[in-house]
């Protein structure tokens, strides 16, 4: 493996999904009921629309908007309550790049994923 392409294009990765993040979790005021259809810029192909009172799909949508999503949707799309709560099984579903990142900048996420750990 030549870890001179590797390496970095991790940091990439990294200071693209960190150029995307809200300053404070607060920020993402984004629906907590109801159906989302998301823009094409997010989803160009397959399911487009997903109800956050559903569990599996409330955690598809924040997978596909955490991994795909511009800076504006994130706040827009997601809310901070969800998101914390949904982090312990959301943060294995996703990059580790972009779990690195939030987990760094908004260190409730990490608290709330070592919780999680223990209960579970």
């Amino acid at each position: 493996m030549d870890t001179t392409t590797t390496a970095p294009r991790a940091e990439v990765l990294r200071d693209r999904c960190r150029s995307r993040l809200p300053e404070r979790s607060q920020e993402l005021a984004g629906p907590v009921e109801g159906d989302v259809d998301l823009p094409l810029h997010i989803v160009w192909s397959g399911r487009t629309s997903y109800s956050l009172d559903r569990p599996k799909s409330r955690m598809t949508l924040y997978r596909t908007v955490l991994a795909e999503g511009l800076s504006e949707d994130l706040v827009a799309l997601l809310h901070h309550r969800l998101l914390t709560e949904q982090w312990p099984v959301l943060r294995r579903l996703i990059s580790p790049y972009i779990r690195e990142v939030w987990e760094d900048a908004l260190p409730e996420l990490l608290r709330t994923a070592r919780a999680g750990t223990t209960a579970a």
